[in-house]
């Protein structure tokens, strides 16, 4: 009785800074973040400037929710951005050049991403090479396509031809528009997928321990190609996004989009080691990449600066993943 006693009445253990940072960091970044800008510049928090920070975040959220799948698997893909550019730019040439409808267009975009993401995934999980290298090759490859198709002409005024490319962009439902709908609509179906099914176990399984994984029948090489296939859907699907917003597509459209990617995934709190890590913690890594850009911008902060400040900020990310460890 008295031993029951004295564990009733011990103090419970204080949660320590990672912890703490773990469970309600991110929002406490974002806020501080918009309320940061919002008092340096009023027309941060504008229902104009707030819908264009959503209709970029939809963009680069989207390739980053298909490299959170990688990076769980403890992999990496650098071609994201070259996917990007390949099945937007053929998406404009197939609306524009051949006026083909959008009910052909669009399917054949996200075949042509998963098609791509296969590839990746068939480098890594079937030839066997690093997964640095692999997508380092295919994004020089996906890339030099573009400019041979491209022969470096963009295409403009695509929104002109496809009243739903058009609705993409201008479309909103209250104040969100519809290229964000889209983003939050992905994102439940990604959470689904992640902790509801058989697959978001094993790609979990995978990424904490290939080899553990494998000994307990663990598809591991497929669920690695499954993996890269729905990043590619997920860029060629932000592709889409991108012609909408633009209403264009240059064929260096998404350099360095990789890297905004993987600074959300890692802000957002999941291992570059594979293995641990939440699609919603990507979202909100998305957004505090968004907020940071366009308040940036808005200030007037040289390109150069802001470089080495998003740096620091992953910088902050990775060391609080370190202390976790």
């Amino acid at each position: 009785m008295s031993t029951l006693s004295a564990s009733a009445v011990s103090p419970r253990r204080k949660p320590s800074l990672s912890e703490i940072y773990e469970k309600y960091g991110l929002f406490v970044i974002l806020i501080g973040l918009c309320v940061l800008f919002t008092c340096l510049n009023p027309n941060f928090f504008s229902l104009y400037n707030l819908q264009n920070i959503f209709k970029q975040s939809s963009i680069n959220g989207l390739i980053a929710f298909g490299m959170t799948f990688v990076i769980l698997l403890g992999c990496i893909d650098l071609s994201v951005g070259s996917v990007l550019a390949l099945v937007g730019y053929l998406t404009g040439v197939m609306l524009v050049n051949f006026q083909l409808p959008i009910a052909i267009a669009l399917p054949v975009a996200l075949a042509l991403g998963i098609i791509l993401g296969l590839i990746n995934g068939l480098l890594v999980a079937r030839v066997k090479l690093q997964p640095f290298i692999a997508t380092l090759i295919t994004m020089t490859v996906y890339r030099g396509l573009t400019l041979i198709i491209s022969d470096g002409m963009p295409v403009r005024n695509i929104g002109d031809m496809s009243s739903m490319i058009a609705w993409i962009n201008r479309g909103s439902i209250g104040i969100l528009p519809v290229s964000m709908i889209v983003f939050l609509v992905v994102l439940v179906i990604l959470m689904v997928l992640l902790t509801k099914t058989v697959f978001g176990r094993q790609l979990y399984a995978t990424g904490g321990n290939e080899e553990a994984a494998r000994l307990s029948t663990v598809p591991t090489d497929k669920i690695k190609i499954l993996g890269y296939m729905l990043c590619g859907l997920l860029s060629a699907m932000a592709a889409i996004l991108y012609i909408a917003r633009y209403n264009s597509i240059y064929p260096n459209a998404g350099v360095g989009m990789e890297l905004d990617a993987i600074a959300a995934v890692v802000i957002g709190g999941t291992s570059m080691t594979g293995g641990r890590g939440r699609i919603t913690g990507t979202f909100i890594g998305v957004l505090i990449i968004g907020v940071l850009n366009n308040g940036l911008n808005l200030l007037g902060i040289s390109s150069f600066y802001q470089e080495v400040i998003k740096g620091l900020v992953i910088l902050f990310a990775v060391v609080i993943d370190i202390k976790k460890k």
